[in-house]
Parts: C-alpha cells; sequence; structure tokens
C-alpha cells in the first residue's frame, strides 16, 4: 500500500539535496559499470581478429559469434526493465554484472568455437540488463535540477571504455594471446560488484512499492553524507506540493493513455539513432578502404574517433539542464543527418584520408551528443513504477537497429554506392528527429 504524502516527501527529499560527493561517486560507480559495457563490446571486435587467424574462421562464424552476444542484449534489455520495476533497481543491478564478469571469465578458456558463441550470448544477456538499469537508477537519486548534467556526464564512459579496449587490444593481445584480453575485462567487473553492494536502493522505488521505512533509513543516510560538506536547506510544502502523486502503474500503462506517445516516440528514436549508429561507424573503416583511402589502424581509429565523441557528451551535460532535452537532442539529429550526408560525400570525393576524417570526427561529434540526451531523457519520460521497463524496452529496439544496420548497409552498397548509404543513414537520423519533434516532451527540471 503506497503511503502518498511520505512518497511525495521523500521525492521532495531527494531534490532538495545540493549536489555533493556522494552524486558523484554514484555517477563514478556506474559510469565505470558503462565503461566495462563499452569495453566489451569494443574488445569484441579486435579478439574477433585474432581469432580468425587462431582458428580459422571463416567468415559466417565471425557473423555468428558477434550475433551471440548481441542476441543476449536484446533478451537481457527485454528481460531487465520489469525484473528492476518489480524487485529493486540494486538486485538487477547486481546480478546482471555478475553474469557479465563470469561469462567473460569462461570467454578466456573457451576450448572451441560453439563454447564461446554460448559464453559470449551470456555476456551480452549481462550487458544487455544492466544498461537500462545504469541510467533509470542513477537518475532516480539525481536532483531534478542537476539531473541533465549528471546523466550526460554518465555516457562519457562509454568512451572510456571504447578507448580502454583499443588500448588493451593494442599492447596485450599481440604479446600474450585474446585469452588475457577477456580476463582483463572480467577482473575489474568483479570488482565493482563487490562496490555495488554499497550503492543503495533507490527511495523512489521503495516508497513507491510501500517500503516506506527503508526509503527513510537510506535518506537519513544519504543526507548525512551530504551535510559533511553542504548545507541542506529544510524541505518546506510548497516543494512537496509540487511533487506530482505517486501512483502505481503496470506495463499495461506503456501502450495506453499519455504514455503511449512517449513509447512511440522513444522506440522509433532507440531503433533508428541505432540503426544510424551502427550503420555508419560499423563500416567506416572498410569504406574508407573501398573509396581508395589507405587503411587507418584499429587503435588509431578508434583513439581518433573518441577524441571527437568526448567534447560534445560533456557539452550536452551541460547545456540540457539549461536549454531542456527535447530541442538539444533534436538539433543533434539534424546537425547528424547533414553530416552524415557530408562524410558520405567527402568518402566519394577525391579527398586524402586525412580530409575524410575530419569529417567523419564532425560527425562524430554531432552523433555523441544523440546519444547523451538520449540516455538522460528515456527514463525521466516514465513514472517509477515501469520506469526501467520503458527504458529497457526502447534499448531492444535499438538492438534491433543495430543488428539490421550492418546488414542493410552491406547489401545496399553495390547498389546505392558509398554516397547513397549514407543518405540512407541520414534518412534515419532524421525520422528519429522527426518523432522527437512532433512526440517528445520536455522533461528539465521535473520531478521523476
Amino acid at each position: 500500500m503506497i503511503n502518498k504524502e511520505e512518497a511525495k516527501f521523500i521525492i521532495a527529499r531527494l531534490d532538495n539535496l545540493p549536489l555533493s560527493r556522494f552524486h558523484y561517486k554514484m555517477l563514478v560507480v556506474n559510469g565505470f559499470a558503462w565503461a566495462f559495457d563499452a569495453f566489451d563490446v569494443g574488445l569484441v571486435t579486435f579478439v574477433v581478429t585474432a581469432l580468425t587467424q587462431a582458428w580459422s574462421l571463416n567468415t559466417a562464424e565471425i557473423g555468428i559469434l558477434l550475433s551471440s552476444g548481441m542476441a543476449g542484449m536484446i533478451l537481457g534489455a527485454f528481460l531487465s526493465g520489469p525484473l528492476a520495476d518489480r524487485f529493486g533497481r540494486k538486485a538487477v543491478f547486481k546480478w546482471t554484472m555478475l553474469i557479465f564478469s563470469i561469462f567473460s571469465l569462461l570467454c578466456a578458456v573457451a576450448w572451441n568455437f560453439w563454447s564461446l558463441v554460448i559464453f559470449r550470448f551470456f555476456v551480452g544477456l549481462g550487458l544487455g540488463g544492466e544498461t537500462p538499469v545504469v541510467t533509470s537508477l542513477l537518475g532516480e537519486f539525481v536532483p531534478a535540477k542537476d539531473r541533465g548534467k549528471v546523466q550526460g556526464l554518465l555516457n562519457c564512459f562509454w568512451a572510456i571504455g571504447w578507448l580502454g579496449a583499443a588500448l588493451i587490444s593494442f599492447y596485450l593481445i599481440p604479446t600474450i594471446g585474446w585469452r588475457w584480453a577477456f580476463v582483463s575485462g572480467a577482473l575489474p567487473a568483479f570488482y565493482l560488484w563487490i562496490v555495488r553492494l554499497h550503492i543503495p536502493e533507490s527511495p523512489r522505488w521503495l516508497a513507491l512499492k510501500g517500503r516506506v521505512q527503508e526509503a527513510k533509513e537510506i535518506m537519513e543516510q544519504i543526507e548525512a553524507v551530504v551535510a559533511r560538506t553542504h548545507k541542506i536547506e529544510p524541505v518546506t510544502e510548497a516543494s512537496v506540493s509540487s511533487v506530482p502523486d505517486v501512483e502505481k502503474s503496470s506495463i499495461k500503462d506503456l501502450f495506453r493513455g499519455r504514455y503511449l506517445q512517449r513509447t512511440a516516440m522513444l522506440w522509433i528514436l532507440w531503433f533508428f539513432g541505432m540503426f544510424a549508429y551502427y550503420g555508419l561507424f560499423s563500416w567506416m573503416p572498410t569504406l574508407l578502404v573501398k573509396a581508395g583511402h589507405s587503411m587507418v589502424k584499429s587503435f588509431e581509429y578508434v583513439l581518433f574517433l573518441q577524441i571527437a565523441y568526448l567534447p560534445n557528451q560533456i557539452l550536452s551535460a551541460y547545456l540540457m539542464d539549461k536549454f531542456g532535452r527535447k530541442w538539444p537532442l533534436i538539433i543533434n539529429l539534424i546537425l547528424s543527418g547533414i553530416m552524415t550526408v557530408i562524410f558520405g560525400w567527402a568518402l566519394g570525393s577525391n579527398l586524402n584520408t586525412m580530409e575524410v576524417l575530419f569529417f567523419g570526427l564532425l560527425t562524430s561529434f554531432c552523433v555523441s551528443g544523440v546519444w547523451a540526451i538520449t540516455y538522460t531523457y528515456t527514463p525521466e519520460l516514465y513514472p517509477t513504477g515501469i520506469r526501467v521497463t520503458g527504458t529497457s524496452w526502447a534499448a531492444t529496439c535499438s538492438r534491433f537497429g543495430s543488428m539490421l544496420a550492418p546488414l542493410i548497409i552491406g547489401y545496399s552498397l553495390n547498389s546505392l554506392g558509398i554516397s547513397g548509404v549514407y543518405g540512407v543513414i541520414a534518412f534515419a537520423f532524421v525520422v528519429a528527429g522527426l518523432a522527437v519533434i512532433f512526440w517528445g516532451k520536455e522533461t528539465r527540471g521535473q520531478h521523476l
């Protein structure tokens, strides 16, 4: 049974807190989880190259190996939301990270191709289940006025993870082999799982479940930590009354009433946005060679893109609390579409490699802003009872988009040419932008 007034008071206390070391600690702990996700996604692309030589894999087997992890991510994303909304964010957070860690280690001792495929599926299950919980849990602790900044900075850790994967692959795989690359990604995750034992459960979720006393105890602990460095102002009646009524919700609510429009918008945004992202970057090295440019080493290529990826992550994080989520997201989507067209033209022209990569840098800059905002925006559009489910099912749509993009681009390349396929990618960005224009709702500064 929900005590609505108590629940509203707890939410007001959370949003009344000044931004402090506690919130940045939550950002770092959740951020490193994000980095490990990116690390694994990036790592497997490098490991495949070594495995192709070590196990003489053909193209079909490479496709199966890469798809096995993606299939696990789809299932993990689909299941984690309802589980987290029912059993708590912290529980699902810990178990998904543990699954990822265990099976990453097992990948290091895989004895044949099919054992590695199975282990990669379960690694994907853990990763796919974890990412929606990360964004939702962090957002439920951060005060409304600072949520854009903190949530936006979370996605910076993705670039750190990719860079780590490139460094490990560049130095470790050639010297001691691909198995130790999996070990390097799994061991720190075990430590992170232990750290998460000390992360509190979301007071918002506890209050919604009628566990008000537990929520109060956690709030007292948080306020005690914050009060060591910041003055906490008393919660006023006006701030409590400004909190929307706390209501229970079910999965059915995702597809009816005011949430139906938000669900449709997010599914389009995530599907077409991730389709465009993977269509753009998964084929970029191949298309550089096809356009007549010299091959760029994997490490240098990934490093170059991450240099472009970080600045707009940070810029978007700080702009969201000032200008909102909706229009900065639309601007980044439209600019991504425009830059994709220009980049496709550059690939088909007689420009040298550095000139082409310069346009790639600008394109990456725009695209990074899309995801900095999207990961912040999505959990804000749903109430606590279905927040992780709504986020995780939108992420599930993105997994289908990321699977289809390389296939469609590959099949279309001969008939449409380089500029044509990049036109398809640009169109996907524009479709996502139109969905946000017509159906997006501004969430800046609003109570979760």
